[in-house]
């Protein structure tokens, strides 16, 4: 079973910037892909951002690639980092909007990422972490 370790949420002020880390019991580039999504009270998990951190030789799709939900394009910034073994989620200019719990879930290489921002390419999750933004 794989596990997946989140940590940097917190409560801020609109206009402030948090940074989230995940960290899987194995390597980064062992998956194809690695995303966030979030879900806030009353509504429906949703993708945030994702990487291929393997990359995906069955859609040729290079490593390194990112894909993000319109909402948070120009605000979020995915990223890896190989010495610590961890996918970063950067985000600025947080909004009250932005509230939410975030998971972070990692898709096995056992089949091609077609769609990186949908729940379903999705095989391993976190158990997600609070980010809380007041206005």
């Amino acid at each position: 079973q794989v596990q997946l370790m989140e940590s940097g949420g917190g409560s801020v002020q609109a206009g402030d910037s948090l940074r989230l880390s995940c960290t899987p019991s194995g390597r980064i580039h062992s998956y194809n892909a690695m995303g966030w999504f979030r879900q806030a009270p009353g509504k429906k998990r949703e993708g945030v951002a994702a990487m291929y951190t393997g990359g995906d030789t069955a859609l040729y799709i290079a490593t390194g690639t990112t894909y993000y939900a319109d909402s948070v394009k120009g605000r979020f910034n995915i990223s890896q980092d190989n010495a610590k073994n961890s996918v970063d989620l950067q985000m600025n200019s947080l909004k009250p909007e932005d509230t939410a719990k975030y998971y972070c879930a990692a898709a096995r290489s056992t089949r091609p990422t077609i769609f990186p921002l949908a729940e379903s390419e999705y095989d391993d999750w976190g158990q997600g972490i609070q980010v809380t933004v007041s206005s």
